[in-house]
């Protein structure tokens, strides 16, 4: 990968609709680019064409769309490929953020393609466009049991772990202009290196 790339156009945050899901750790994604909204003074409006809520900010000088899709998490690929191919948005200008279950709570990486990692979301949106897209990996930390991952990811994180991650998204947010203009290494860089 080189050092400069395609600027993103399209951030997306995964997650599951609906008031029960709002606050689970599945849904950290959601609440990364609920964020870059907030900030950006911008609201999520529905847009069922896309099977999404869907939000447009300008940071950086770029206008940029913001979506969540309405799919349910193991059907994110219908939404982000409705909403790819309908602006003609190339799958390298596209950056989801996602739970982890790798990283601990308080750590947020950049990561350009790989594999899905067994995240349903990652999984659909490779079915429907590739693996060549960027990554936010949030971490959210890991039971220790596999056959207790399910209730865990849908279960609500402690106080503390709310703050950690919060914190992480915010550092995310820290380094993101610099994945918008195409100077990935340079976020990585101080991403991965930020103690949060």
């Amino acid at each position: 990968m080189s050092n400069k790339q395609q600027p993103i156009q399209l951030l997306v945050g995964l997650g599951n609709p609906g008031n029960q899901y709002a606050a689970t750790r599945h849904n950290a994604g959601f609440w990364f680019v609920d964020e870059i909204a907030r900030q950006a003074g911008q609201q999520f409006r529905t847009e069922s064409k896309f099977q999404a809520e869907v939000c447009r900010v300008q940071m950086n000088g770029q206008a940029i769309w913001l979506l969540k899709p309405n799919t349910f998490m193991n059907r994110s690929g219908q939404s982000v490929a409705a909403l790819a191919r309908f602006y003609k948005i190339p799958v390298e200008a596209i950056l989801v953020a996602h739970d982890e279950l790798d990283l601990p709570t308080q750590t947020a990486r950049w990561k350009f393609a790989g594999g899905h990692g067994g995240h349903n979301g990652l999984r659909d949106i490779m079915a429907h466009l590739s693996k060549d897209y960027w990554r936010l990996r949030l971490g959210i930390d890991h039971p220790n049991d596999r056959s207790k991952v399910v209730d865990y990811v849908l279960s609500r994180p402690s106080r503390n772990e709310e703050i950690e991650i919060a914190a992480a998204i915010e550092a995310a947010i820290d380094s993101l202009a610099l994945i918008l203009q195409g100077d990935s290494q340079k976020a990585m860089n101080q991403l991965h290196t930020k103690r949060t």
